[in-house]
């Protein structure tokens, strides 16, 4: 196998991870912001809770995954992004331990304000990164500050620009809505009604900012300069599933509406790689300075030694996620064991 080809199969890889990620920490996010209003006691927020405690860290995997992928076949590609996005990935760091500290240590003390804390701590882990994602998929699409030596020459501020806010607004308004239909799915009695009723008051204002985050797109950044007819294709389909989301969701059709809500994930991010390629980090000082998964990347040898090791460990990591999904099927209701 070429080099070449093993950069781009690795492209692919890596954003088959992402993929993976945002898929399934979307909900896991959403389900984490909406705790606090869904939840109207103790008991009912401990059930809330229990509908991801088997998923959640697992869910997680695939970020590290994905990292230690870029880590191990474009180091160029993991030195920029990390170093330039630190203090951002530093405060996301920081949401995703309060989060998971919080879904350890919530049930070890019976006190309501104890419990309480440690629930609006769940939402703040989860709200954070839900925003931060978007952010930085959003800077990735409009550029950022690269000279050419590969570094990373802005400040935290350049990351907080408009059109990044805009999709860390998107990808919220997103996630929350699969979350609440998640929800939807594993709840019984009241937590199902009120998830599937907020799911239905969520829907329009993710749709709708997604439709300003892909027009802004074309007005604020020159990704789209040379746009596809497979692009056109992603992005009209990631429309199409979140607008079909809403009238599977008035019909109480959640399945086929989580379905739609992780397709419009899926295509969207799929979008945004294929509108990347070959680039992987756009600078908007130069765009002969941009990384490619050409100069990225890393040797040959490592690049064939990764995918040996893809080949033999990521099906059987993706079969016992599957599996783990399966056993733990059931919906949470009242007399459900409750670990959390």
């Amino acid at each position: 196998m070429s080099t070449e080809f093993l950069q781009t199969l690795w492209f692919i890889l890596i954003a088959f991870l992402w993929i993976g990620f945002f898929f399934l920490e979307g909900f896991d996010y959403g389900v984490g912001i909406l705790l606090p209003f869904l939840g109207r006691d103790d008991q009912e927020r401990r059930r809330i809770i229990n509908t991801i405690g088997p998923f959640w860290d697992g869910n997680e995997v695939w970020l590290i995954t994905a990292g230690a992928a870029m880590f191990a076949t474009f180091p160029n590609w993991y030195a920029t992004l990390f170093s330039g996005f630190y203090l951002a990935l530093v405060l996301m760091l920081l949401a995703l331990i309060v989060r998971g500290v919080a879904f350890e240590f919530r049930s070890k003390d019976r006190r309501p304000t104890w419990r309480r804390t440690w629930d609006w701590m769940i939402f703040i882990g989860s709200l954070v990164p839900a925003i931060l994602w978007g952010i930085a998929m959003g800077n990735l699409i409009r550029g950022v500050p690269i000279d050419a030596s590969m570094n990373y020459v802005g400040g935290f501020s350049n990351l907080l620009n408009p059109f990044a806010l805009l999709c860390g607004l998107s990808s919220l308004l997103i996630f929350a809505t699969h979350g609440a239909i998640f929800l939807s799915l594993k709840s019984e009695e009241d937590i199902e009604a009120r998830a599937s009723a907020t799911a239905k008051r969520l829907w329009p204002f993710a749709l709708t900012s997604y439709i300003i985050t892909v027009v802004v797109g074309f007005l604020a950044t020159n990704i789209f300069d040379q746009i596809t007819v497979i692009q056109i294709v992603l992005l009209l389909i990631t429309g199409a599933a979140l607008a079909t989301a809403g009238w599977l969701i008035s019909r109480l059709r959640n399945k086929e509406a989580f379905i739609t809500t992780g397709v419009s994930i899926v295509f969207s991010t799929i979008a945004l790689f294929a509108s990347l390629y070959p680039r992987v980090m756009i600078s908007s000082l130069n765009p002969d300075w941009s990384l490619t998964i050409y100069n990225a990347s890393s040797s040959s040898y490592s690049l064939k030694v990764m995918s040996i090791i893809a080949l033999i460990f990521v099906p059987i990591v993706l079969l016992y996620q599957g599996w783990s999904y399966y056993i733990f099927r059931e919906r949470i209701g009242r007399e459900s064991k409750l670990e959390y």
